[in-house]
């Protein structure tokens, strides 16, 4: 795909064309790593039915911890690209803000992941600590040849505004410095705003979920975003497999909002 062109790893490439689809160079990623950061949540207490669910809708990968992928990731139904996630925080934690390295990429690969990816607060009392892991966890990566996709939020005491274009841009830039092949982040709000954020970070960026969510996923497509990464927004939906139908011919096909929202259930 020409959008990896200058990513020389030929492991990371064959990896990233298992979770990014081939014709629109574009992916529609489910995580599912709610379980750590607040337990059981409504629509992931049957990880096979969920998974299954997204992958019947077309989703290009999911993102789950360790300890899921022997309980429902592969074997069954359709295939999809499995991104394992590296690091972990819960909301019952003194810091909810604080992410630690849980997994390493040798684990990961052994397991057979296609990605990994990695949790960064910008911003946060203990962002610096995630900052050193994420430049460790790269150069492992590139090692290894597997693909990381940064999860780079502003977040923090000094963040008056996560969706603020200045310190989004910042954060993903941040993620793309320190060696990351794919950011994920917040949308700003806008398609102006957000064109800015992409034409300031010189890795993919995929956006985070949020309200209105459909036509947040076609404006920031517009505005050159390579993907989404949402989990609630699908795993709780009354029609998880339409949502995802949905949600995919938007993202791979520039689908009309409208057209997208008649393949789901009423």
């Amino acid at each position: 795909m020409k959008i990896f062109e200058n990513i020389k790893n030929i492991g990371k490439v064959i990896r990233l064309e298992r979770v990014f689809n081939k014709n629109s160079g574009r992916t529609v990623i489910i995580p599912m790593d709610h379980g750590v950061s607040s337990g059981p949540v409504r629509g992931l207490e049957n990880m096979r039915e969920a998974i299954n669910a997204v992958a019947d809708g077309g989703a290009n990968a999911v993102l789950v911890h360790k300890g899921i992928v022997r309980h429902g990731h592969r074997g069954y139904g359709k295939d999809i690209g499995l991104i394992i996630h590296l690091s972990a925080g819960t909301s019952l934690s003194q810091d909810p803000n604080k992410k630690v390295i849980v997994t390493s990429v040798e684990e990961a690969i052994r397991m057979g992941a296609d990605a990994v990816s990695i949790h960064v607060n910008v911003g946060a009392d203990s962002d610096d600590e995630m900052y050193k892991d994420l430049g460790s966890i790269s150069e492992v990566c590139e090692y290894w040849g597997i693909p990381l996709i940064a999860m780079m939020y502003p977040r923090g005491e000094k963040i008056e505004d996560e969706k603020d274009p200045e310190v989004v841009a910042h954060a993903a830039r941040l993620g793309a410095e320190l060696g990351a092949d794919i950011i994920k982040t917040n949308y700003t709000g806008d398609i102006d705003s957000f064109r800015e954020v992409v034409k300031g970070c010189p890795a993919p960026i995929i956006i985070a979920g949020g309200p209105e969510f459909l036509q947040m996923v076609k404006d920031a497509i517009e505005a050159g975003a390579l993907g989404v990464a949402t989990g609630r927004n699908v795993f709780q939906h009354r029609d998880v497999s339409g949502i995802t139908r949905a949600i995919s011919m938007v993202v791979h096909e520039n689908g009309d909002v409208e057209e997208a929202l008649k393949l789901i259930k009423k």
